[in-house]
């Protein structure tokens, strides 16, 4: 299966995804997380590093409960930032449970 190349935008938004969950993971272990989404370690670190950009959506709400991220919230989060809104705030938004 050939893939369509992701635009800048989409890869923006892949890397804004991996942030977000790599600041709600905090200080617990991404084999601990990933374990409890049922991905491997590997999946996970690809997904925060930005490296997978796209992951399924089943693997983003799995890891979005496991962390106690509503999607709605994610979703919001993971829209193209305004210019005039520093990225560092939209993370500091992030809930850590």
């Amino acid at each position: 299966m050939v893939r369509t190349p992701l635009t800048p935008e989409e890869r923006e938004r892949g890397e804004r995804l991996g942030r977000l969950l790599r600041t709600a993971r905090g200080g617990r272990s991404m084999t601990e997380i990933a374990a409890g989404a049922g991905v491997s370690a590997e999946t996970l670190r690809k997904i925060e590093t930005g490296r997978a950009p796209t992951p399924a959506f089943f693997t983003v709400a799995a890891l979005s409960r496991v962390l106690g991220l509503s999607m709605d919230e994610l979703a919001e989060l993971c829209t193209p930032v305004p210019a005039a809104i520093p990225e560092a705030a939209v993370l500091a938004s992030v809930k850590i449970a």
